[in-house]
């Protein structure tokens, strides 16, 4: 009879980091990219920001993979279906190991972002292990069903939630985007700030460079 079973080992990941963490940083970005992007590549996005005053911290989905027939580039995952508990307790654990290697005892705005498939991972971290950030970015992905309002009641009545999503977005029907408004009402409540922008399914750069001015 087949069996599964489980093995514990150490394992070792890479991230990507811009900028250098100073006392004149102003904010510190920790930013989870999409389904196939690499960290080095997602982390780009933000290369227009102030470099004094934002220290960005991009860790690295581990299921890597190649994309297309060609076997040329390669893209990475956070989650799937399979093994999602055990999967997300490991990526955790290492988005952990990350934030307390890059953060210092210098402590500015803390700003925690999930681009797509990224918004699980960054609000699943924010409430396992809660982090109080200034700001909390929900850019085009999905809000994890089994979060509850009371998961979020640990934030700073300051703390804001800006759900962001393009108004062509080709993976957000107008089904989904009323889903996921009722969701982000009902968890969020005061605090979330919708925003719409004209484009698609992408980084939206100029919301990145308003956030970092505010």
């Amino acid at each position: 009879m087949a069996q599964e079973k489980e093995a514990l080992y150490t394992a070792t990941n890479t991230y990507s980091t811009l900028n250098t963490l100073t006392e004149k940083t102003k904010n510190i970005w920790i930013v989870f990219h999409g389904m196939g992007y690499l960290s080095k590549y997602f982390i780009k996005y933000f290369r227009d920001l102030n470099a004094d005053e934002n220290f960005v911290v991009a860790p690295q989905a581990p299921s890597k993979y190649y994309q297309g027939n060609n076997f040329k580039h390669v893209g990475a995952s956070w989650l799937t279906r399979e093994n999602t508990l055990l999967d997300t307790k490991n990526i955790l654990n290492y988005v952990d190991a990350v934030f307390e290697k890059e953060i210092t005892n210098v402590k500015p705005n803390l700003i925690v972002l999930g681009y797509s498939q990224g918004v699980s991972i960054a609000s699943r971290w924010v409430v396992s292990r809660k982090i109080q950030c200034e700001k909390l970015i929900l850019h085009s992905g999905g809000i994890p069903n089994e979060l509850q309002p009371n998961d979020f009641q640990f934030l700073n009545p300051t703390t804001e939630v800006i759900y962001i999503y393009g108004n062509k977005d080709q993976y957000i029907t107008e089904a989904i985007e009323t889903e996921e408004k009722i969701k982000g009402e009902k968890l969020f409540q005061d605090r979330l700030r919708i925003e719409v922008f004209e484009g698609i399914h992408e980084m939206n750069r100029d919301f990145l460079l308003d956030i970092s001015k505010q």
